[in-house]
């Protein structure tokens, strides 16, 4: 299990792509949430992830935490001829939101 810290300074983790709508909606939520002083703490590769990829790594959000809600866009190529776009939304939790997840 990793601590914030190591999550924060170690590899890439998120499926980030780098959409600037994506990291717009993001950076918006942290600015109203914890301020534009914030915002030097933000990578989209390490901070911000599903809450999957955060239960992975050992990290549960904290009770009350609402997500960060954004989207993306999955293309499906089933048809060679024809590909169609359609958007879906994921939840992000902010690293501020999470806690190392308790034993049992």
């Amino acid at each position: 299990m990793k601590s914030i810290k190591e999550v924060l300074e170690g590899p890439e983790i998120s499926n980030y792509s780098g959409s600037e709508k994506t990291r717009s909606i993001v950076e918006a939520e942290i600015v109203k949430r914890w301020g534009q002083n914030e915002l030097k703490n933000y990578d989209p590769l390490r901070s911000v992830l599903t809450f999957k990829n955060w239960i992975q790594l050992g990290m549960v959000p904290k009770k009350g935490e609402k997500a960060i809600r954004s989207f993306v866009v999955i293309e499906d190529k089933r048809d060679p001829k024809k590909v169609v776009k359609r958007i879906k939304s994921i939840y992000l939790f902010y690293f501020r939101q999470v806690q190392e997840l308790a034993p049992r």
